[in-house]
């Protein structure tokens, strides 16, 4: 899988902006506040149709202007995909691949595998199970359409339930409704829970092996699944609960309070790991994430590392630098110090600044 050009126009603090990345590393370098992320970001959204950092698209939008547009060209197994989207302040994004407009979001999802790795996602596992529930519903999103619609008639589902419950407290009759929607968020709820058990076990197989080797064979490591409600169960637990589901207005048992637990020679290093650890096991974790999805699509994702390697010291700069090779990866970084002293093959380097991005080389 490679993306071969990215076209950006009024897309954050770029006016405009044509790029074609080599095959291999590509390292986007320059000072701080220059634009580095925002190239990452935009190929995030031509994947996702969302960013990793804003909750509008408006403030995507270049400062003086009323909409944005990202064009991108990929290549998967020998099939070319043109991803166009158009961003407007006024109204919702329009976006079409191939030229055909699509109807829903999800219709994006899988054209382009990206993994997203940045510094905050160093302490994935010291931070809460939202953070961690989205690492897992990401990558699912983009490996499953099933799973995409079982989540998302899951959260649907949950909203109107919750709505519900609120209402409930001015109309108390409409609790003999409820039964309805309690049936289909078990229904979705379930298939969810199955999907990322799944995952996990399959997540496992990858992840063991690899942390042995970087730590040097003195940590064994397993990440647990903790769903919230046991399988088959979720019916029966929404009832139990029905009583403080109302008091609180909520719906406090279901998938959407599932977790995670990193085992690290038996110990639970969420809340009894240094430091250390919990970096560690977030870098397994990553790398893991790459090995899973070249064999699961049977190609290989586009990574993206957002000023990643200064967070990490010497030797797993080179664990990392050693995974991603043969991967499309763009890296970006304030100078080139990292690369100085290790012999990794650079594809190609373009210089970041004040909205503008030259190939060096």
């Amino acid at each position: 899988m490679i993306i071969k050009r990215l076209d950006l126009m009024n897309f954050r603090n770029y006016e405009m902006l044509s790029m074609e990345p080599g095959t291999g590393t590509n390292i986007l370098y320059g000072d701080n506040a220059q634009g580095k992320t925002n190239i990452l970001e935009s190929i995030y959204m031509c994947s996702t149709a969302r960013s990793h950092r804003a909750s509008r698209d408006r403030e995507l939008i270049r400062f003086d202007s009323e909409e944005a547009h990202i064009k991108m060209l990929v290549d998967r197994h020998g099939s070319e995909y043109r991803i166009d989207m158009h961003l407007k302040k006024s109204r919702s994004k329009g976006i079409a691949v191939n030229g055909i407009p699509i109807r829903r979001i999800s219709e994006l999802f899988g054209i382009v595998n990206i993994i997203f790795f940045s510094p905050e996602d160093l302490n994935l596992v010291k931070k809460g199970p939202s953070e961690r529930r989205r690492f897992i519903d990401f990558e699912l999103c983009q490996l499953d359409k099933v799973y995409t619609n079982h989540l998302m008639n899951y959260n649907k589902v949950l909203a109107e339930r919750n709505r519900l419950l609120k209402d409930m407290a001015f109309t108390p009759g409409l609790a003999d409704t409820l039964s309805v929607w309690d049936g289909q968020l078990a229904e979705y709820g379930e298939a969810v829970m199955s999907d990322r058990a799944k995952f996990i076990g399959q997540l496992n197989c990858v992840i063991q092996e690899l942390h042995h080797k970087i730590t040097g064979g003195r940590e064994q490591i397993e990440i647990a699944y903790e769903p919230d409600t046991a399988s088959g169960s979720l019916e029966k637990e929404l009832q139990k609960s029905l009583e403080r589901d109302m008091r609180q207005h909520v719906t406090c048992r279901g998938p959407h309070r599932d977790d995670l637990c990193f085992l690290v020679n038996g110990i639970d290093i969420r809340r009894y790991g240094s430091q250390g650890q919990q970096r560690t096991a977030a870098l397994s974790l990553k790398l893991s994430e790459i090995e899973l999805v070249r064999s699961l699509i049977h190609d290989t994702p586009v990574l993206l590392l957002d000023d990643v390697l200064s967070e990490l010291d010497s030797s797993r700069q080179t664990q990392l630098l050693t995974t991603i090779q043969e991967t499309q990866t763009f890296i970006t970084c304030t100078g080139l110090d990292e690369f100085v002293n290790c012999r990794f093959p650079i594809d190609a380097l373009f210089e970041v600044s004040a909205g503008t991005a030259v190939r060096k080389n």
